[in-house]
């Protein structure tokens, strides 16, 4: 469409037009061209973050400009171009304007800019915009008469165009990246494949097959946690019973196998009663609807009237319900949450002790299924660790970990350890493990989280077991004479922090640099003493390459202030020949299980005083320090007890109480080839 423009011309172009026409001058006209708009946008389905460029092309006359607009009304900042180029956060309409300096304007096809937040890993570096197929179609098995939902999803540029395939037919006005059939019938059964194409090229999903059974005949879904926490407690150094070795190295390892298998977990070393039942709390809080929740304890225990109890470090003689925690508590607390999963392992002795004793009252609750003990050995028998060289471990937990990351239902895998237990001539005939179970459905320690609806407490939950995990940040010091030393931290347990100093740089005038690592408060250190596994040496530098220094943090739970780490420098001036000092402090704050308090529940002013006097010195070479551990190690391969001794038998009425077994007996029992 043309229009005319009149408009009084120059002078001289008047007399041009009157001289070559012979007629008097009349106003000039102009033709203008309606705009014309040659090229939409198109639309675009892109991964978050991707940057896009949409275009437009139009004609018009004079000088054309361009204004893009979203689908909130709103101008886009610095959308004046033909071309705009935005990075897609999230899922917009666009539209551009286009007008000329007479009042003329179009406006071009609405295009969307879709944004999909999933997984690109598999998207080519220079990708032109060809179809990306990034969430295929799974198989399925319905129930005739509910929905059937199958989905695919591709980036493209522009938008990929979807076609869906039924036994190789094409379905009318499924064209969609989602075919959806209300009620599914037989004839719904099939192959399914989806072609996903657009300008540049066509892709094709692999087919997947679809099963319309009857109602009896749907397999049962497949079990899933909303989430899985774990809590995992050794106890070694005892007041006034034999010392153990194996803990460390059980609870240590058996928390990493966990981890692999999705658990948060929270493991801790040597925990007083109160610092127990602390611990327990926090751990049943974490625990809700759906959730998996395992408890495992290494140590000392026994059993009374048919509940079993946990000897605590700071338990006395003889020991009594009181003095101790009861395992049957712990799964009554755990039940009371309706997880889907409670799973509690004891490698722990089960002698009957104190038979007349009053057992802890505990109201059943009604079934509730899904509850799992496994215990290391059967009813008045005891529980065995094993010295070989340097390598302690319960044999329980050893072939418990052996075994534990198979995806099988919880109780077939306790069998199989049951099973190598069994065949073990170091405890042929003195221990045995039992299992106990209400099982109701085939869930595993393997099974997938899904925490679709759950979400909140999923955050909570999140937040909570953080807290007790949280790391100090790596620290770089700088020293007045130059050298720099670099600070970090590692976690062996929950409650147990090690600190690494590194000469990372040396001063001008520096050198024969040393560092030494100490704490305020002074923390106790587990590990020294006399007769330290070597795997200890190990554990503590999986996470360092060689450095300077170490300190070991044990006891974090009963931190009530700051932590405060003293670096001290320590090198010689190359002027002066003279040996130099210079400090620094790093304040950490409250570490790991530090933050959770658990010394609140604590009572024990005794043992508070006890503790006042533990010290910890740094270590310029671990190897050389002694561990506190007073156990007298009987030789290769022979096992040692887990029962807690008593000083002195305690006078009762059954006369049919087992007798306690002689400690020396034990320590000489040699392994038989």
């Amino acid at each position: 469409m043309l229009d005319w423009y009149e408009t009084d011309g120059s002078p001289a172009k008047q007399e041009e037009n009157a001289l070559m026409t012979g007629s008097r001058p009349n106003p000039c006209r102009i033709m203008i061209r309606e705009i014309f708009i040659v090229r939409h946008p198109v639309s675009v389905c892109v991964p978050v973050n991707h940057k896009v460029t949409l275009s437009v092309r139009a004609e018009g006359t004079g000088i054309l400009n361009y204004q893009w607009f979203t689908d909130d009304e709103k101008e886009v900042c610095d959308g004046t171009q033909a071309d705009l180029t935005v990075t897609a956060r999230k899922t917009q309409l666009y539209v551009c304007r286009v007008n000329d300096h007479f009042c003329n304007c179009v406006f071009s096809d609405w295009v969307k800019v879709k944004v999909l937040d999933i997984d690109k890993s598999g998207l080519p570096v220079h990708w032109q915009g060809e179809p990306h197929i990034a969430v295929n179609p799974k198989p399925q098995t319905v129930r005739q008469g509910t929905k059937l939902t199958l989905r695919c999803l591709a980036f493209g540029i522009p938008t990929p165009y979807y076609q869906w395939y039924r036994n190789g037919q094409p379905l009318l006005d499924m064209t969609g990246d989602t075919l959806q059939i209300d009620r599914a019938t037989a004839e719904h059964g099939g192959s399914y494949l989806c072609s996903i194409s657009n300008v540049l090229e066509e892709r094709w999903t692999e087919p997947v097959n679809v099963d319309i059974v009857q109602t009896d005949q749907l397999p049962p879904a497949a079990p899933t946690a909303t989430d899985k926490v774990a809590l995992l407690i050794g106890n070694l150094n005892y007041s006034n019973h034999p010392g153990l070795m194996a803990p460390i190295m059980d609870v240590h390892e058996l928390a990493n196998l966990l981890q692999q298998l999705g658990f948060r977990v929270v493991s801790l070393l040597d925990l007083t009663r109160e610092e127990m039942l602390a611990a327990i709390e926090k751990f049943i809080q974490l625990l809700d609807r759906g959730v998996y929740g395992l408890f495992y304890y290494a140590g000392h225990g026994y059993e009374c009237a048919g509940r079993n109890y946990l000897v605590a470090i700071d338990a006395p003689q003889p020991y009594q319900p009181e003095n101790c925690v009861c395992v049957q508590r712990v799964m009554h607390s755990m039940q009371q949450r309706r997880t889907a999963l409670s799973v509690i392992l004891l490698d722990t002795c089960r002698k009957w002790y104190n038979q007349d004793c009053i057992p802890s009252a505990i109201t059943p609750l009604k079934p509730s299924g899904n509850t799992v003990y496994g215990y290391a050995t059967c009813e008045d028998a005891e529980a065995f660790e094993v010295q070989d060289g340097g390598k302690s471990t319960g044999i329980f937990t050893k072939y418990l970990n052996k075994h534990i990351l198979q995806c099988e239902k919880v109780t077939h895998v306790l069998e199989k350890v049951s099973e190598d237990l069994g065949r073990d001539p170091l405890v042929t005939g003195r221990q045995a493990v039992e299992i106990k179970h209400t099982l109701k459905e085939p869930r595993s320690l393997a099974d997938p989280v899904r925490t679709t609806g759950h979400t909140k407490e999923l955050h909570l939950r999140d937040a909570c077991w953080r807290q007790a995990n949280e790391l100090p940040r790596k620290k770089r010091l700088t020293f007045h004479c130059g050298v720099e030393v670099e600070v970090s931290f590692s976690a062996l347990f929950s409650n147990v922090l090690v600190a690494f100093a590194s000469v990372k740089t040396k001063g001008p005038k520096t050198q024969d640099c040393t560092v030494t690592l100490s704490s305020k408060p002074a923390m106790q250190d587990i590990f020294s003493g006399p007769g330290r596994s070597e795997d200890l040496d190990s554990l503590l530098f999986k996470s360092s390459d060689n450095p300077d220094c170490t300190l070991r943090l044990c006891a974090l739970q009963r931190l009530k202030e700051s932590l405060v780490i003293k670096v001290d420098l320590h090198y010689t001036h190359t002027d002066s020949k003279l040996r130099q000092t210079e400090s620094q402090h790093v304040d950490i704050g409250k570490p790991l299980v530090a933050s959770c308090k658990l010394y609140r529940r604590r009572n024990h002013a005794a043992t508070d005083k006890k503790h006042e006097g533990a010290s910890a010195q740094s270590m310029g070479n671990i190897s050389s320090s002694k561990p506190l551990l007073h156990q007298t190690v009987a030789g290769p391969c022979r096992p040692f007890t887990r029962k807690a001794e008593c000083a002195a038998k305690v006078a009762v009425t059954r006369s049919n109480e087992p007798e306690e077994n002689d400690e020396n007996e034990l320590r000489d029992f040699a392994l038989r080839h």
